[in-house]
């Protein structure tokens, strides 16, 4: 940030100032003088399916995330309106009349810094907890602007020392009402309305499904649960129960699932004139975990044989040996992505004739720092690797906030960017699809290339708490960015 530029005279006299303005009306009030009357402010209107630009009356400059951070702490500065989405917040609503201010561009929220009741405390963007010292309440001021107001200190997000400068902080003050302490809020564009899922019927309830084309032309669905439940459809539409693909238990799996016979979030593949099917087995929040391999001649209940183990991963590990999916290059060469939470998504090599691993081989494709991303798959297209993930909390019914990203990259190793040019090794993701009306939490996403469109497989939840297939197809801007219709 740059450094500010009013004098140390300036500083002393504003907060003179406004120390003899607090005190004076105090003393007025204790003396029960009604001297002049404030009608309360009433909180402005927003819309919480808008993103909004917040210029400040005082610099014409608007709220900004410095340098186009990601990471928890990164500070909140003032910068010359450009609209880009390090500029663009939209107002969650907490309740009680107060909302968290979300960036479009990292998805955090504007935080108080050490939770602090001080003026001139520190403010940076974080992980949304909904704590109070995220909350913010709208305070009307004079021709159409608001005042910020935190739950938590009670005090107002202004601008340092009435700064002018690009780059000069954001900080709380007691509220004054002055004009570095007003906010005109300028919508800038209506949050993507997504489409709902695509029409399928029959059993549709599952949960992190993959998906594999047979050489007739039918759809084979894997996904978690109890020994890999599998469906089958002809049409992509109507979809039937098919078993499961390990009936009788993987007993080589128990050390990883405390004896259980839940597995997760399998990858499925035809190649070689046979079905491979990688498959994770776990336990909540735990990084003992391990990703196995099996085959089978014809995809059924019962046919698959166990291959062996391909990766495992413990606590002695900064990643999670879970979520595989594999990826075929452009040179033929097969990969392995998988990975949650921790250090995020990484990758090895797998030998093609075994599904296997092959070498040493180790990269990584995107992280948040720790918190919450998984379910990588690897999609090419037009020159393009797409790497899809899931961002935040995943399996709470109909609370959860699964979200759909993407970023891009010309190698199928990296680096990844999103749509701004941000790393996502260094949390960057652009978001193609999110909660949206009944449909909540999508993601755990699939692509598959068929004949028809790129299409999109994901779970969502619904009111009821359970999950369903989602189908959407996917199509691409002028930019080759995807989207979901």
């Amino acid at each position: 940030m740059e450094a500010r530029s009013s004098t140390t005279r300036a500083r002393t006299a504003r907060r003179t100032t406004r120390s003899l303005l607090t005190l004076l009306v105090a003393a007025l009030l204790a003396l029960g003088q009604a001297v002049i009357t404030v009608a309360p402010a009433q909180a402005a209107t927003v819309d919480s399916n808008t993103w909004y630009v917040l210029v400040n009356r005082n610099s014409g400059k608007a709220i900004d995330l410095y340098n186009l951070a990601t990471n928890d702490g990164a500070p909140i500065v003032q910068w010359s309106r450009n609209d880009g989405a390090w500029q663009q917040w939209r107002f969650l609503y907490s309740g009680g009349g107060y909302y968290r201010l979300q960036s479009r561009h990292s998805g955090k929220v504007v935080d108080i810094s050490g939770k602090s009741t001080a003026d001139g405390a520190n403010v940076v963007q974080w992980a949304d907890n909904n704590g109070t010292n995220q909350q913010f309440r709208l305070a009307d001021s004079r021709d159409g602007y608001v005042r910020l107001v935190n739950r938590n200190s009670g005090k107002a997000l202004e601008v340092w020392e009435r700064s002018t400068a690009d780059g000069a902080r954001i900080s709380q003050f007691t509220d004054l009402d002055g004009t570095n302490q007003q906010w005109r809020l300028v919508p800038v564009g209506a949050i993507t309305s997504y489409p709902q899922p695509g029409a399928v019927t029959g059993d549709t309830g599952l949960h992190d499904p993959e998906v594999t084309k047979t050489p007739s032309g039918s759809y084979l669905v894997a996904s978690t649960g109890e020994g890999v439940p599998l469906k089958t459809s002809t049409d992509r539409t109507r979809w039937t129960d098919a078993g499961s693909a390990f009936p009788s238990g993987t007993p080589w799996a128990d050390p990883y699932t405390d004896g259980g016979t839940h597995l997760w979030a399998p990858e499925i593949h035809y190649a070689n004139g046979q079905y491979y099917l990688w498959y994770s087995a776990s336990t909540f929040g735990s990084r003992l975990s391990a990703i196995f391999l099996a085959t089978s001649p014809t995809g059924a209940a019962g046919s698959w044989t166990h291959r062996g183990r391909v990766i495992e991963s413990s606590s002695a590990n900064n990643y999670n040996a879970i979520d595989p999916a594999l990826v075929v290059d452009a040179q033929g060469r097969w990969w392995l992505s998988f990975g949650s939470f921790w250090s995020g998504i990484k990758m090895i090599r797998l030998d093609p004739a075994t599904g296997l691993r092959s070498g040493t081989e180790f990269y990584s494709l995107a992280s948040r720092g720790g918190d919450a991303i998984e379910a990588p798959t690897i999609h090419f297209r037009n020159g393009f690797y797409y790497l899809f993930v899931s961002f935040d909390s995943c399996c709470q019914g109909a609370n959860s906030s699964y979200r759909v990203m993407v970023g891009r990259s010309t190698s199928v190793t990296g680096p990844y960017l999103d749509r701004a040019g941000v790393a996502m090794t260094n949390g960057g993701g652009t978001q193609i699809l999110a909660s949206h009306g009944s449909i909540r939490g999508p993601g755990h996403q699939t692509v598959l290339a068929d004949v028809d469109s790129d299409v999109l497989m994901y779970h969502y939840y619904l009111s009821s708490g359970d999950s369903f297939l989602g189908i959407n197809l996917l199509r691409y801007d002028s930019a080759g960015w995807p989207f979901v219709f």
